[in-house]
């Protein structure tokens, strides 16, 4: 298997910075691609446990446990009080309830109409203020170009066909210096063996089948990605799992989970 040698570490613990040295070739105006860039697989593999997302001890116990971590760094990040935030793959709305409670503008999108109903009928319960759509991307982005200032697409990447085409369309959808929010797995042995072996098979923490090793990303991969778009690299977080303590935590290990923040150019 790869290994993954990845950009150098900061002395800053917890962050990865390497900005960009020039200003990167953006395909910005570039025509998205016109078919839609999911898996239908992978949509129903979500809609079939939607009745569970809001249920802290079912299948999405991960996401919960990983949220308040996820929203810190990015609030601690950009300040969301008052920003318009798109969050592309939002499912049951876990993140983007919990940024409109930290005072942001969210608008959710996701191709699952399941997963998009669990949402909407939670912001009954919590009287939390998000509007979902049921649309790609991709067709968010031609229709709304450079509207939001910041973008936040978690946990996604690893799902989706062509996940260059997603992130060009956080590019496009993000104004000019905006932020861009993107986490995924890396692909190494580590993470095979943690996020399939470990969390599939021995932990039970997620559905056996969750994850296709073939689909994650590399940092270095991810990154090109995001200059193909337009988009330089900001900083780089890792999050790391305790199977003893079974608590999570952000640092300097981007070897399994990790989470980069991009900004367009202006």
């Amino acid at each position: 298997m790869p290994t993954e040698s990845g950009p150098p570490h900061s002395h800053e613990p917890g962050f990865i910075i390497k900005p960009s040295s020039r200003i990167a070739k953006t395909v910005m105006n570039a025509p998205l691609q016109q078919s839609t860039n999911a898996d239908p697989s992978e949509v129903q593999k979500f809609s079939d446990l939607a009745h569970r997302w809001w249920d802290p001890n079912s299948e999405f116990k991960p996401l919960h446990e990983i949220n308040p971590l996820r929203l810190h760094w990015i609030d601690q990040t950009i300040s969301l009080n008052g920003k318009k935030v798109i969050d592309i793959g939002c499912g049951g709305g876990i993140l983007s309830e919990s940024m409109a409670a930290q005072g942001a503008e969210v608008t959710g999108i996701d191709l699952s109409d399941k997963a998009l109903s669990v949402a909407r009928l939670h912001l009954l319960e919590t009287g939390a203020k998000v509007d979902y759509r049921h649309i790609a991307a991709e067709t968010m982005a031609a229709e709304h170009p450079g509207n939001f200032d910041a973008v936040t697409c978690l946990e996604m990447l690893e799902h989706v066909p062509d996940p260059q085409q997603t992130i060009t369309a956080c590019a496009q959808l993000v104004k000019p210096g905006g932020d861009v929010f993107l986490s995924t797995l890396n692909r190494n042995p580590k993470a095979y063996l943690f996020a399939i072996i470990g969390a599939e098979y021995v932990l039970n923490m997620l559905p056996k089948g969750t994850h296709d090793y073939a689909k994650f990303i590399k940092p270095a991969e991810l990154i090109r990605m995001a200059r193909n778009a337009g988009l330089d690299l900001v900083s780089m977080i890792g999050m790391s799992y305790n199977p003893l303590t079974k608590v999570y935590s952000l640092g300097d290990d981007t070897s399994v989970n990790y989470m980069v923040h991009l900004r367009r150019g202006a």
